[in-house]
């Protein structure tokens, strides 16, 4: 009677020990995640920083010189108000708007994933919209003509291949990307010679062009000490050397002198 109750608890202590094994083996899909958010980009967001800051307008602010587009009568008629160059535009705060401003040097040889979202670059009421663009090497860029005339898309880089492509069909679209980095390529359209704009390539993803307000932020930045770049088509280029520290925001500020 004793050896058969000690028979059957042999099975029983089996089973256990295999239910032990089981729920060991299931642990092990966790360690993929962590390979997924390590795929994501070199910055460990535990200790990533920012920077932040305008750009301002001192002097006599230019005038601002008035487009005329009575060459063509869909472009004249696209705009209920004046159109003027966005060449220079100073904001009602005394602040730069499309200024580039970007990491020019302090990140060593990090690289960073290629974004899969395109950049749009469009031609609208006979302007190109943004008139400051920022794309990273490899990430789609998407010239789209929303206009019901010809455009076309003079692409001028000195180190990435240039294209020159018009556009005859309102919502036409080209997808294009760019091999190397370049600040800054030239646009321009033959057919509306008022029509200019540029484009900034980068290798990395710290980049912002000023808006109605002059400002800019360079969020995500590991903790280093960084070259900072602020171009303008017309007043060249000013930098500043800034040093971020683990979880630090530091603010700065650029000015760029008129007449």
């Amino acid at each position: 009677m004793t050896f058969r109750k000690s028979y059957l608890l042999i099975p029983t202590l089996f089973v256990l020990g295999a239910c032990k094994g089981s729920s060991s083996q299931s642990a092990a899909p966790s360690e993929p995640a962590q390979t997924t958010a390590t795929a994501q980009g070199p910055v460990d967001p535990a200790t990533a920083g920012s920077i932040t800051g305008t750009v301002k307008f001192s002097g006599t602010k230019p005038s601002m010189q008035k487009i005329a587009m009575n060459a063509d009568a869909y472009c004249k008629t696209a705009h209920t108000t004046d159109v003027y160059s966005e060449e220079v535009v100073v904001n009602p705060n005394n602040t730069l708007k499309n200024v580039f401003v970007y990491v020019k040097s302090g990140l060593g040889n990090l690289k960073f994933p290629v974004p899969t979202e395109p950049v749009i670059f469009d031609q609208k009421g006979c302007m190109y919209s943004p008139h400051v663009a920022s794309v990273q090497v490899g990430q789609p860029f998407i010239v789209r003509n929303s206009d019901p005339v010809l455009h076309n898309v003079n692409v001028r880089p000195a180190k990435n291949p240039g294209f020159n492509m018009g556009q005859p069909v309102q919502n036409m679209q080209t997808a294009k990307t760019f091999t190397t980095p370049e600040v800054m390529i030239p646009v321009k359209c033959d057919v509306h010679p008022w029509m200019h704009g540029w484009i900034g390539v980068l290798d990395h993803p710290y980049a912002s062009v000023t808006s109605d307000d002059g400002s800019f932020s360079l969020k995500n930045l590991p903790p280093g000490e960084y070259e900072i770049e602020a171009w303008h088509e017309k007043y060249g280029t000013s930098t500043q050397k800034v040093t971020v520290g683990a979880k630090e925001t530091k603010t700065i500020e650029f000015t760029f002198k008129g007449a």
